[in-house]
């Protein structure tokens, strides 16, 4: 029989804590713990070294995601022994591809209420709960956010209200700010896009935001510098198992490991083995037991990015109530925005590809709640991507068919502690309970747990002013300085100093990966400091360029693989294979092959008969010759004629979007078809249409030199 831990055990505990008693719970537990790598991170070979050369590690943890960091450091500030392994990135799965939210769950809450449900009430509360303590240990990475609720029938004005307020009251101290009801010029006047049609007002609510792909590497950098020895790219290719000799029975004591970039394979002892591998779950309780039954039960969720200009800066949107009855939200994030989730079923895989459905879906809804003013295009979605949420069954439960709501931490007969399900808000909590399970089961010499209230790595320091001294001693344009300062918090000061000088009068440091997004090129290197191996590390996790835009990730990626091709001593082979490794990844799992599938060469031609004869006039201001086609020779005669220069290979990158047939060239019929995609919203921003456009208004606006200017022949 397995043994189940059941509800949580500190939440009367953390009920009591008020915030300033938070904090004197952090001192407290700061007295007693020592940081051995405050000033500098163990490098990557000497984790690997730890992992091999140590005896025998009191924990093991396999996987990076949330769950796993969180218990790395839970345990590693218990004064145990830990040692944590990934097989691919810190985040690479559903922990970096969430909806960004710190949430309480106010769709939960409605349930709990509704159905009179004590257990979905307990985790809305732990969640609340946690939500406060993440906020707090991670200022520079999270932030709340309110988020509107638009109500277009009088009847719903109470009933939501009553249930948000519901929703601060469960909160109580830890409340963000209180809810508050908004007139219907109010909501429009804070949230412009807004549809007015039959508009009521709307109601406002607080949840937190945060960048989850570094809160998770923040999480796991913090237990490195406690003194855990983490590994990504360390994969488990099979349990250790010894002879209890008091009982003869098997039991599970490390790990046979391979070092996924070297090959190289290696033991990993240890008294305790977490199995928090989310998604992947049942394959780690497999290699413990094959007569295990599999407890998860994953679901898709699929988010868009779309342009910021589609939602204010600081207001998010909730759509309580699809037509399908899944719930989306709509949030600024990055200067962006972030539509969805879908909520569907699939199968488990590492590499989740956001399906055009989905994506479609979410966009027919977003109309739903814009004004007809916004024209929601398909051609907007700039990124797109899918994560697997690792619902659980109750491996105990005699209906093993039903869904665990919160989370299962079991521990089976060989020992294997699994932690599975939950969600990212209360990643600490669930973190505390498998330890205190670990520790009772396996008789592990540990303290209490001591993660409430304990700041993350970069945390310490920082303010939100903070950016104002990099741009003040460093010379970083505002843009970046905020940036980094809201990515690395107190740590940003190690990414300036090695940020190099541009040569400019300003800004004097940082030279951009690309225009238009604040990330620099000091970051990359950074990044291998935080164990960053590939270049999808950089563009995914250390950076969010390809979560925010896949195109300019795509432009980026080149010097990405140059910085990090310098510093790491790759050869050219390894080079082209990390190129070509990352435009895979951008094009599968990032929505990259979904936006350029917009435009095809079966794409129909939906012109009618006027806007044909003015794109073939437009064309033909390049085509002077009538060839049929233009090449980069042709746009660049025209440009000179207009005083605008455009170096060859960016033009080249601007043909090629077209050129459906790669023969380096662009068709007339070619783009035709670019013009009527446009027309239809499945493409925008290209390049080629809007320089062609704009060199067409200037060569207009010029018109032929009359007689009289030209001096009347004379």
């Amino acid at each position: 029989m397995q043994c189940l831990i059941s509800s949580p055990s500190h939440l009367v505990t953390m009920a009591l804590l008020v915030p300033h008693q938070a904090r004197l719970a952090l001192v407290a537990a700061e007295s007693e713990l020592k940081v051995p790598f405050a000033d500098e991170l163990p490098a990557r070979q000497e984790q690997l070294a730890a992992l091999q050369n140590t005896e025998e590690f009191d924990v093991l943890v396999v996987g990076g995601g949330a769950t796993g960091v969180g218990c790395a450091l839970d345990a590693v500030t218990r004064n145990l022994k830990t040692a944590l392994v990934e097989r691919s990135d810190f985040s690479s799965g559903t922990s970096s591809r969430s909806t960004k939210l710190i949430h309480g769950g106010v769709r939960y809450l409605q349930k709990a209420i509704m159905q009179l449900d004590y257990e979905q009430y307990k985790m809305v509360k732990e969640a609340l709960l946690e939500r406060a303590n993440l906020l707090e240990i991670a200022p520079h990475l999270s932030a709340p956010l309110p988020i509107m609720l638009p109500v277009y029938k009088w009847w719903q004005l109470p009933y939501y209200w009553a249930g948000i307020k519901m929703y601060d009251v469960v909160a109580g101290i830890y409340c963000l700010k209180s809810s508050y009801v908004l007139s219907k010029s109010k909501a429009l006047e804070l949230f412009p896009m807004l549809k007015k049609d039959k508009l009521v007002g709307a109601i406002v609510y607080y949840d937190g935001q945060h960048n989850d792909a570094r809160m998770n590497l923040a999480i796991g950098l913090t237990a490195a510098r406690y003194g855990a020895a983490v590994a990504n790219y360390t994969e488990v290719v099979h349990l250790l198992k010894s002879t209890d000799p008091q009982t003869g029975k098997q039991k599970v004591c490390g790990a046979h490991c391979r070092d996924v970039i070297t090959g190289k394979e290696f033991d990993v002892k240890a008294k305790c083995v977490i199995n928090a591998t989310g998604p992947f779950t049942d394959s780690l309780r497999k290699m413990d037991n094959q007569e295990s039954q599999n407890i998860c039960q994953p679901s898709a969720g699929v988010h868009i990015v779309i342009p910021g200009y589609y939602s204010p800066d600081n207001m998010g949107l909730l759509d309580p109530a699809t037509s399908d009855g899944r719930v989306i939200f709509f949030l600024p994030w990055e200067n962006m925005t972030i539509a969805g989730t879908t909520d569907t079923p699939t199968s488990v895989t590492a590499h989740p590809i956001p399906g055009e459905d989905d994506i479609n879906f979410i966009l027919r809804e977003v109309r739903n709640y814009l004004s007809a003013d916004v024209e929601v295009r398909r051609g907007d979605v700039l990124a797109a991507w899918s994560g697997i949420r690792p619902l659980v069954t109750d491996p105990n439960s005699k209906d093993t068919q039903s869904i665990c709501r919160n989370h299962v931490v079991s521990i089976s007969d060989s020992g294997l502690v699994t932690i599975a399900g939950g969600k990212w808000t209360t990643y600490r909590s669930m973190a505390e309970e498998t330890l205190d399970a670990a520790v009772e089961r396996l008789a592990l010499s540990a303290g209490p747990c001591k993660t409430v209230g304990l700041m993350l790595d970069g945390a310490k320091g920082w303010t939100p002013t903070f950016y104002i001294r990099l741009v003040q001693d460093y010379g970083l344009e505002k843009e970046v300085a905020q940036h980094l300062a809201s990515t690395y918090g107190a740590k940003a000061y190690d990414v300036a100093k090695i940020a190099q000088v541009t040569g400019q009068r300003w800004p004097i440091v940082g030279k951009r990966l690309v225009s238009e997004f604040p990330y620099i090129e000091a970051e990359v290197l950074y990044a291998i400091k935080e164990y960053a191996c590939t270049a999808i590390d950089i563009i995914a996790r250390r950076t969010r360029l390809g979560f925010l835009n896949v195109q300019a990730a795509d432009e980026a990626l080149p010097r990405i693989v140059e910085i990090m091709g310098k510093e790491l001593d790759w050869s050219q082979e390894k080079r082209t294979a990390e190129l070509d490794a990352a435009r895979k990844f951008l094009y599968h799992e990032m929505g990259y092959r979904s936006r350029s599938e917009q435009l095809t060469k079966t794409s129909e031609i939906n012109l009618d008969y006027q806007e044909v004869v003015r794109y073939k006039k437009r064309f033909h201001k390049f085509d002077k010759e009538r060839k049929g086609f233009i090449t980069t020779v042709d746009v660049q005669q025209v440009l000179e004629n207009i005083n605008v220069h455009i170096d060859e290979n960016s033009l080249h990158e601007i043909l090629n979007e077209v050129d459906l047939n790669k023969n380096g060239q662009v068709e007339i019929d070619e783009f035709l078809q670019l013009m009527s995609a446009v027309k239809k919203g499945q493409v925008s921003d290209s390049r080629l249409a809007i320089l062609m456009k704009t060199v067409e208004e200037s060569l207009d606006k010029r018109g032929p030199v009359t007689v009289d200017r030209s001096g009347g022949g004379v």
